[in-house]
């Protein structure tokens, strides 16, 4: 595999790309940079994931994450971790403080498991995820749970878990920074009932440290 790809274009607040409805992209970021996510209508959320580049088999942990943050509700200042217990990504901004880390990108087995086969034959993010980052020979077994940004699961009494409209409204960002050089997939969420009935584009931007020469 070569590591060697270039970073993802900086670009400056006004300079957004987009990930259209129901797709994914992957890139690299470097050590420093800042990677932001933008909801540009309201009500989408976006799966992130994140390997480290020099080794791709280290990826974010959730479990890693909620031991030593101490919370399943992060937010700004909270670290995610990796599955080897070193920081990945620190959040420094969040326009709307809810997101989830416990579901797994959703997927055509998703469509037949929770929807009973009733929702639209499109790859879902796992999918999505798995095309994009088959360039860094990432295999979709390596895959990890996602970071949901902008995605609301409220945890019942009962341990019953209901996903919910998600709060975000149009221009919401959420901002991380990359710990260490990392690999990042990154979706516009293709699951109906995670967006409130409608499937919308994200957009993102990164800025910060230039690649260093190899």
């Amino acid at each position: 595999m070569d590591l060697s790809v270039p970073a993802a274009p900086l670009k400056g607040s006004a300079e957004l790309t987009t990930v259209p409805a129901r797709s994914a992209t992957a890139f690299v970021v470097e050590r420093g940079a800042t990677l932001a996510v933008v909801d540009p209508e309201g009500e989408q959320v976006a799966d992130l994931v994140a390997f480290a580049a020099d080794d791709p088999r280290e990826h974010l942990s959730n479990g890693r994450t909620f031991d030593y943050e101490e919370t399943i509700a992060l937010t700004t200042g909270n670290r995610l971790w990796s599955n080897r217990s070193r920081p990945l990504l620190t959040i420094v901004r969040d326009d709307v403080g809810t997101h989830d880390f416990l579901l797994t990108p959703c997927s055509r087995d998703t469509w037949r498991l929770c929807y009973g086969g009733d929702h639209d034959d499109v790859p879902g993010c796992f999918g999505n995820l798995a095309a994009a980052l088959a360039p860094f020979g990432i295999e979709p077994d390596a895959i990890p749970t996602a970071f949901n940004v902008f995605m609301r699961v409220d945890v019942g009494p009962d341990g019953k878990l209901a996903v919910l409209r998600p709060r975000s409204r149009a221009g919401d960002t959420f901002a991380v920074r990359a710990e260490e050089r990392l690999i990042v997939g990154l979706t516009a969420c293709s699951a109906a009932q995670s967006n409130n009935g409608r499937c919308k584009p994200i957009r993102y931007s990164v800025e910060g440290e230039r690649p260093s020469p190899r």
